[in-house]
This record gives structure tokens, C-alpha cells and sequence, in this order.
């Protein structure tokens, strides 16, 4: 069973790579724009990396969008299918 982490990770994952392709910008090109390892972006791409508060801040920063929208639309996509305080 997919624990709440990855399941959060998998939809930030699909956010990020929705946005960046509207903004027809390759990995390589958007993580240079932000002095990101390119390696870093694609692994939150592919949801296999948790990125720290200000690296995701920085992306929302290169993708366009403020950071408060990036979050409201992780909130409607999780809605109450995450809940992290009863996670065992």
C-alpha cells in the first residue's frame, strides 16, 4: 500500500510536470532558469523526491505561479485522501 508521503509526492509530481510543459520548457532549460540540479527537478517530476520548502518555492518561482496556487492545487487534488496525523 502507498503510504501518504509518496501519494503526495506522485501529485506535486504531476502538477510540476503539468506546468512546466504549458510553459514548453524543457528540465534542463527551467532547472538552469533556477540554479536547480536538473537531477533534483526530474526526480520531483518522476515523485521520487520530497523537495525541501524553499526548493519547491523556487520552482513555482521558474514555473510562474505563485506559490500559494501551486498549494491550493495540491489541496484540491489531495482533498481528505491524505491525512497525515493518523498515517501508522
Amino acid at each position: 500500500m502507498q503510504g501518504n508521503k509518496e501519494k503526495l509526492q506522485k501529485i506535486l509530481a504531476s502538477i510540476i510536470k503539468k506546468h512546466r510543459k504549458a510553459n514548453k520548457k524543457s528540465i534542463s532549460l527551467i532547472s538552469n532558469e533556477i540554479m536547480l540540479a536538473k537531477s533534483l527537478w526530474s526526480d520531483v517530476e518522476k515523485g521520487k523526491k520530497d523537495p525541501q520548502f524553499s526548493t519547491l518555492w523556487r520552482m513555482a518561482e521558474a514555473l510562474e505561479i505563485p506559490l500559494s496556487d501551486l498549494i491550493k492545487e495540491i489541496e484540491n487534488k489531495v482533498q481528505d485522501s491524505i491525512n497525515f496525523i493518523d498515517e501508522k
